[in-house]
């Protein structure tokens, strides 16, 4: 058990460390011998049980607290791991979008949260230059970025569509009252 103050994990860490598990765990699963199976199940079980413990974390932690454990970027990701984070699907991914918006419009493009259908998640995608939502790689990278961040924070959600913008109505054509006029007079 950790003492009061004792050093935490920087989140590079913490991912290092996240990172180093998933390696480890892929070793593991296809590790040939005895062994390997009831290691995999003894972190399976242990995950469980720590899901658990995080879930009857959130059934007492009041509703500001529950909001801080979610923005926590590490506590929120296991919360939505063991099914407990607070906020819907559709919050949470909303969210996840308007953190990429301005790193968007620097490169010149938008990016704009349009809801959820079934479970996919809708978003209006404009690239820089003019050139609309479908052109160029870059358009891809922001898709690519988009998808990536939606589903790390929405898993329950199975994909995230662009949705075109419909195109802008032309003006309505200007017709002098004069030739309105003239016209009923022959």
């Amino acid at each position: 058990m950790a003492e009061a103050g004792a050093a935490r994990l920087a989140d590079p860490e913490v991912e290092a460390r996240l990172a180093r598990l998933d390696e480890l765990l892929a070793g593991l699963e296809s590790a040939p011998g005895p062994t390997a199976r009831p290691a995999t199940e003894a972190v399976g079980l242990l995950t469980e049980v720590y899901g658990e413990a995080l879930a009857r974390v959130m059934d007492h932690a009041d509703g500001e607290l529950a909001e801080r454990l979610a923005d926590d970027e590490l506590l929120g990701h296991l919360l939505v791991l063991h099914d407990v984070h607070p906020e819907p699907a559709e919050r949470r991914a909303a969210r996840a979008v308007e953190r990429l918006r301005p790193a968007v419009q620097e490169r010149g493009g938008d990016v704009e949260w349009a809801g959820v259908e079934g479970q996919v998640a809708r978003v209006r995608m404009t690239a820089g230059g003019g050139c609309g939502s479908g052109c160029g790689a870059g358009a891809m990278d922001v898709t690519d970025a988009v998808r990536e961040a939606v589903l790390a924070v929405a898993p329950e959600l199975t994909a995230v569509e662009p949705v075109t913008a419909a195109p802008a109505a032309p003006p309505p054509a200007f017709v002098p009252l004069a030739t309105l006029t003239h016209r009923g007079a022959r």
